[in-house]
């Protein structure tokens, strides 16, 4: 979901319907997203560059949108996902609104983030199960919500400048849009260890934990946007990934890692931190216990849970069930006001040590909604690759 540093701007939710088959290159636009034509290339372009790009409810019906149409239309072969301005693909979710909403005590309208993380989660679902080569280009800052939009999909690229994560322990979240699903399923328990101290990692890292596919270097991503009008995706990509790949920073780390943050229990976890002989290590407690004790407790059995889950969809539908329980409770509201609005850095945890949650309490945040419950579509798709439309001669002189 969020971003951790300020939000300049919150916009209405505007949305727009997807451009229509016809000419060759077309946009259409609400501003904070553009939906642009070019011959067999459908483009979704993040538009609030002065806020990272961070997603807005409104850009997320739009988007969705976009994919419903263009999945039916047989002009479009590909769809390319990338974010405008030069500092990130996407930050995250607009969590000034989130804070906003959840405020009940100054008229905020908690349904409301119901509403966002039900469309945003469904979307997320919508991505991996597009039938259409998906492709997101993940240049610079990829956090949170961003991460919900281009690591489910079917061709992930990223850069020499490319750093992902998953910050939401910070603002006294979890993470979701698919983030347990992604996390939970990295090599040993390198997902864990991001999650809980709320690290970013390198485009290379990406690929190696199973969150990207191809590293492109950054000076070649014009030329990589302009061949997708031109072929196939996988080939496109093919042609222009780097042969020499910089090694993953977070892989030399795997055997503290593996070591330390094995099991369930988390004082446990933080005590091997504490005591082990690594720097990093010791580290990583310190910033771990800087977070919202019931943030990260709840994160650990999010991403342990996730683990025996089947499908992204099972996976998003505790994470709604999550969601809708922390921001109910008091450290979400705190640790946006931390972070972003009061900016003192200083959240005040309720409760403040690990000690203080209790098993029931973090069960509690896993229990069914009953009729507020997230039931996303099942879709049966294969483990192949989406399919690559063939290109006519026209298309691929275009």
């Amino acid at each position: 979901m969020p971003r951790t540093d300020s939000i300049d701007s919150h916009s209405g939710e505007n949305t727009v319907a997807a451009p229509t088959a016809g000419s060759d290159a077309s946009v259409v636009t609400d501003d904070e997203v553009l939906l642009q034509r070019d011959g067999p290339l459908a483009r979704i372009i993040l538009n609030r560059p002065q806020a990272l790009n961070a997603l807005t409810h409104g850009m997320i019906r739009s988007i969705a949108t976009a994919l419903t149409q263009w999945a039916d239309d047989p002009a479009v072969h590909t769809v390319l996902l990338t974010g405008n301005g030069d500092r990130a693909l996407c930050a995250g979710g607009d969590i000034v609104s989130i804070f906003r909403d959840a405020r009940t005590d100054t008229g905020g309208d908690p349904d409301e983030n119901a509403r966002f993380w039900a469309d945003e989660y469904t979307l997320n679902a919508q991505i991996k199960r597009y039938a259409k080569p998906f492709v997101a280009l993940m240049d610079r800052i990829v956090l949170g919500g961003g991460v919900g939009l281009s690591a489910h999909a079917s061709h992930r690229v990223v850069t020499e400048r490319t750093r992902v994560g998953m910050p939401e322990t910070t603002i006294g979240f979890v993470p979701d849009v698919g983030g347990t699903f992604l996390y939970s399923r990295t090599p040993g328990e390198l997902g864990t260890h991001l999650a809980l101290t709320a690290a970013t990692m390198t485009g290379t890292d990406a690929i190696a934990l199973g969150l990207a596919d191809s590293f492109v270097e950054s000076a070649r991503l014009d030329s990589l946007v302009d061949a997708l009008k031109r072929m196939p995706a996988a080939a496109a990509i093919a042609q222009h990934t780097s042969s020499t790949v910089p090694p993953a920073p977070l892989l030399a780390e795997c055997a503290w890692i593996d070591e330390c943050y094995a099991g369930t229990d988390l004082p446990t976890i933080i005590d091997r931190l504490q005591k082990s002989p690594v720097a990093a290590a010791r580290e990583a407690s310190v910033a771990i216990l800087a977070k919202s004790p019931t943030a990260v407790t709840v994160t650990l059995e999010s991403l342990r849970r996730a683990r025996a889950l089947g499908n992204l969809e099972e996976v998003l539908e505790q994470e709604y069930r999550v969601s809708l329980r922390m921001v109910a409770g008091h450290d979400v509201i705190e640790g946006i006001r931390a972070q972003v609005i009061d900016k003192d850095r200083n959240p005040l945890w309720h409760p403040s040590t690990l000690d203080a949650v209790s098993g029931a309490d973090v069960q509690a945040h896993f229990a069914p909604l009953g009729k507020r419950e997230l039931r996303l579509p099942r879709v049966q798709t294969s483990d192949n690759e989406p399919h690559e439309q063939e290109f006519t001669e026209r298309e691929a002189t275009a």
